[in-house]
């Protein structure tokens, strides 16, 4: 049970009128004295219950290979002890890990945070000046990579490739060569995460253990939570979750659900690619319960003939995350799948991860708002016009603090100024705002709002309306150039197969819909929207798209 919150918070927003602040309204978990050295790895370890035998730790999905937890902590430890005596790697030394989510990754990333080395996982898809950019800024002292894309990196950087004989030696070398105890600080960095560059060139994010240790207490509460409740209201607790991992291991998404599912004890089945097909046959064949994902997954169970006919009965919950989801499109989703709970959330690379979430069903039915502020957070509402940090229902940039805030931008001491205060604010350049009952709402990315005649259009809210057209299949909205008015919204369509849509019907669906201000003035037709590996949409390059197109081919 919560604690009531102190005098002069509100206990329904968690609103401090006098210091203009926000505060969680959470059970704040007990997190481990800072002074204690510990890496996350270990403190996830440390939450594990005996014996665990019966469970799988990770499973491929496309081969149905399994590691058992006994196997997969053999594995860590035996790795970290080659990685020490082998290859010589010690604490703050940062690693390069450059693979698809193969079930080698996971065992490589706890190994390396075992030891106190850094973990930076990139992109396998990146390009060698990309590859060249990331090196730069973390400098790398090895780079794990997959056999596919080792000949991408920069020829000064020490190379093992994944599955190689000496990566095999590596892996085996620590079966009796354990590395010694090392005193790791919790401040020290555990991972320099790159964030995801779709409003700029990619940055090195530092991700303490201090940060991580925090993330995976707020999950442990949230789950104590839950159990609670259902004990309560006289149901079994949930039980542990088969994770459905259809995130890359490289973004914060990913690399947090792995975290979270191994510190308590879960199972998570990895996908090396994302395909809905096959996404829809893992849940069938292991018996998926938690499935994390992007809004665009949710539309298409919901238009998808084969989600109704696969076996998705294990499913008890899809978590949202990447982009914010429209009530329209969780509405619907909730009709289609009614014994499925959508838990939504936020969070950021320079976050760690999560800052909010819902907690369950009665939360979950809040629909269009990411929760509520994770435990040992507070948060400020600041209008970008005037500076003033406001209240419950006004809108503003979302600014929070706490123990998932970054150590900084490695390399860019300007850029950790710009982004967090002396105060140990983070700036996280998301216009949103918290309701009498402190739930978050995004309304969008402060960059991306659509100034058309001085007013602001957030492509979000466009986004929603147009993926609840059953011709729709997926949408975009960007900025295009105007010298009249500034920027028109644009939509970039995908349409529903067999689908005779015209841009006309596209513009007057959304007129009917929004303000004047807010119509969809111009429409084309595409076969698929870039997006990030995290589902977030990549405006930058539609934008660049619709200019080099030209009004005439419009």
């Amino acid at each position: 049970m919560a604690e009531p919150p102190p005098a002069g918070i509100d206990p329904r927003s968690g609103f401090c009128a006098a210091t203009r602040t926000f505060h969680s309204l959470r059970s704040a978990a007990a997190l481990p004295p800072e002074s204690l050295p510990v890496t996350a790895a270990a403190y996830a370890f440390s939450l594990l219950s005996s014996p665990l035998t019966d469970r799988p730790a990770l499973v491929d999905a496309a081969t149905g290979i399994a590691v058992s937890y006994p196997s997969f902590l053999a594995a860590v430890r035996s790795l970290a002890g080659g990685l020490w005596s082998s290859l010589g790697l010690r604490p703050g030394h940062v690693a390069l890990v450059v693979a698809p989510s193969r079930l080698e990754v996971p065992v490589l990333h706890f190994a390396l945070m075992s030891i106190g080395a850094v973990v930076s996982p990139a992109n396998p898809a990146s390009t060698a000046e990309e590859y060249a950019h990331q090196v730069a800024l973390s400098r790398p002292v090895v780079a794990f990579a997959a056999p596919e894309v080792a000949a991408k990196l920069p020829n000064h950087v020490r190379r093992v490739v994944i599955g190689s004989d000496a990566y095999k030696r590596l892996a085996s070398a620590g079966v009796d060569a354990a590395p010694p105890p090392v005193a790791v600080k919790q401040s020290d960095t555990a991972a320099v995460l790159y964030s995801s560059g779709t409003t700029g060139r990619v940055k090195a994010v530092a991700v303490t253990h201090r940060n991580l240790i925090a993330l995976i207490c707020a999950h442990s509460e949230n789950r104590e939570t839950v159990a609670a409740d259902a004990i309560k209201a006289g149901e079994e607790p949930p039980p542990p979750a088969v994770t459905l991992v259809p995130l890359p291991l490289f973004h914060v998404f990913g690399f947090m659900m792995i975290l979270r599912s191994v510190s308590m004890g879960e199972t998570a089945v990895l996908m090396e690619r994302f395909d809905f097909g096959a996404a829809l046959r893992a849940i069938e064949r292991y018996r998926v319960t938690l499935l994390p994902a992007a809004p665009p997954l949710l539309v298409a169970m919901v238009k998808s003939e084969e989600a109704h006919r696969r076996d998705l009965s294990s499913l008890l919950v899809i978590g949202v995350g990447g982009a914010p989801l429209g009530r329209e499109v969780a509405e619907r989703f909730a009709a289609v799948f009614p014994d499925v709970q959508i838990v939504q959330g936020y969070g950021l690379t320079e976050s760690s991860g999560s800052v909010a979430s819902t907690v369950g069903p009665e939360e979950s039915m809040a629909y269009g708002s990411v929760g509520k502020l994770a435990s040992h957070l507070q948060a400020k509402i600041v209008d970008p016009s005037t500076g003033e940090a406001v209240g419950p229902g006004q809108r503003g940039e979302l600014w929070i603090r706490g123990p998932v805030v970054m150590k900084g931008y490695v390399g860019d001491d300007k850029a950790t100024a710009e982004t967090v205060d002396s105060e140990g604010w983070l700036k996280t350049g998301d216009l949103c705002y918290f309701n009498e009952d402190g739930f978050l709402y995004i309304v969008d990315r402060l960059k991306e709002l659509i100034k058309y005649k001085g007013y602001q259009v957030p492509p979000a809210e466009l986004e929603h309306i147009l993926q609840s057209h059953p011709g729709i299949a997926d949408a975009a909205v960007i900025p295009y150039p105007d010298e009249d008015v500034g920027q028109l919204p644009m939509a970039f369509i995908v349409r529903q197969p067999g689908s005779n849509l015209t841009e006309q019907q596209v513009m007057d669906y959304v007129a009917k819909q929004v303000a004047p201000y807010k119509k969809v003035r111009r429409v084309t037709f595409v076969t698929s929207i870039p997006k990030s590996p995290a589902g977030k949409i990549l405006r930058r390059e539609l934008v660049q798209q619709a200019v080099s197109m030209g009004a005439s081919k419009l």
